[in-house]
């Protein structure tokens, strides 16, 4: 069996942890007993951390972290580091807001010694048109920042070989909240072998978005600031 590590950064999701960590805990479990759950709180100002410790004694694979507020993408960060100084072989991330279906999981387990990289691809989303618009708009950049076509580069929905990530994430910087983009990017530049899945995305379960259109404008000017600096070192 490998050693998957399933991770998630969270920020004021008190209406969602709950269920999230019952839907896929269970997953976890049929993986491995080396595997575990992994969920960051990042800074939030409910009582997400609070219902997680309260998780913890439920749910023996499920690991609860506390840290500041710093970000999604530098969360998303701090978990892949986590899971590879603790020995994972592989890493999966998504995200503790619901949007996502846990079975769909096994397709990319079924096949993570052939790929060395498996994501998913969002079609028929149900998370509104500014962030359908957001995703097509970040194909663009990509291809115009890297000269490459990814699918859909920020899908929090994807298994990866911890040994092929190190790599790329050397080349990264260490809080870019963009960093899902931009790992996809380089994986394709560094033609890895990836595997590409249609997957669910269902509508945010509970709890308010914390992006908004004028907060990804900002991030959308710093990125292309970003993907120079991480183009320079390519």
């Amino acid at each position: 069996m490998s050693k998957i590590y399933f991770v998630m950064p969270a920020y004021n999701e008190a209406e969602n942890i709950e269920d999230v960590v019952k839907s896929w805990h269970p997953i976890v479990e049929k993986c491995g007993s080396d595997c575990r759950l992994v969920i960051a709180n990042d800074g939030s100002k409910d009582n997400t951390f609070q219902i997680m410790k309260d998780l913890e004694e439920r749910y023996s694979q499920f690991v609860p972290l506390d840290k500041p507020n710093s970000g999604h993408g530098a969360t998303v960060l701090y978990l892949y580091r986590y899971a590879m100084e603790n020995g994972a072989e592989y890493v999966f991330q998504t995200d503790s807001d619901g949007q996502t279906n846990p079975d769909e999981f096994w397709q990319m387990y079924e096949n993570c010694e052939k790929y060395d990289f498996q994501i998913g691809t969002r079609g028929g989303r149900q998370d509104g048109a500014s962030r359908v618009f957001v995703t097509k708009t970040l194909r663009l950049v990509v291809w115009f920042m890297f000269h490459e076509w990814v699918k859909d580069a920020n899908t929090p929905f994807r298994l990866m070989k911890c040994e092929k990530l190190k790599a790329i994430m050397d080349v990264i910087p260490q809080d870019y909240f963009l960093c899902n983009v931009a790992i996809s990017a380089i994986a394709v530049k560094w033609n890895y072998s990836i595997g590409w899945y249609p997957i669910t995305f269902k509508p945010r379960q509970g709890g308010v978005n914390s992006i908004n259109m004028k907060r990804i404008f900002k991030i959308g000017v710093k990125a292309l600031g970003d993907f120079r600096k991480i183009n320079a070192k390519l």
